[in-house]
């Protein structure tokens, strides 16, 4: 299976990138991982409404670029639905079990997804109300990824 992230923006801390050097590390016994990174684009500090619709779209076409036919795609905002451990980990089972061998994750800059994006995600998938920096979703969502592989291979990882 492969798992492609296709997230917006370059990672610039060192400890999210360590972090996620980790889990990538990890995650190459059990798939594939592909890490796709759009660059994002500049937003001004006082931008209105208009201005932040404009960066998603700009942005979200770049996203639609990475997406193939075939791909299930989890978009992950706000809005979306809110699984536990063990359902993100049921998700990606069901999906291996049914043929699926990508599924693409994507991870929005900071003024979030397009609309376009959405509606073309299979799933989307909220991992909480809270806000989160999109550079810190990418790690996040790499022990989430990881752990559901734990739980897969039925193998030992903390609670």
């Amino acid at each position: 299976m492969t798992i492609k992230l296709i997230t917006v923006g370059k990672i610039k801390e060192k400890y999210l990138s360590n972090g996620i050097s980790e889990y990538a590390k990890r995650l190459s016994r059990y798939c594939k991982l592909d890490i796709v990174e759009i660059s994002d684009e500049k937003i001004p500090d006082n931008a209105g409404e208009k201005q932040e619709e404009m960066v998603k779209v700009t942005e979200g076409q770049k996203i639609l670029n990475h997406l193939k036919d075939g791909i299930y795609t989890i978009a992950l905002c706000v809005e979306g639905k809110q699984l536990d451990s063990v359902e993100l980990c049921e998700t990606i089972d069901r999906l291996a079990v049914t043929g699926k061998s990508t599924i693409a994750f994507i991870i929005g800059g900071s003024v979030g997804l397009s609309d376009e994006v959405k509606s073309k995600a299979d799933l989307k998938l909220s991992f909480s109300k809270f806000t989160f920096p999109h550079q810190l979703m990418r790690l996040i969502l790499l022990e989430q990824i990881y752990r559901s592989f734990k739980i897969t291979s039925n193998e030992t990882y903390h609670k």
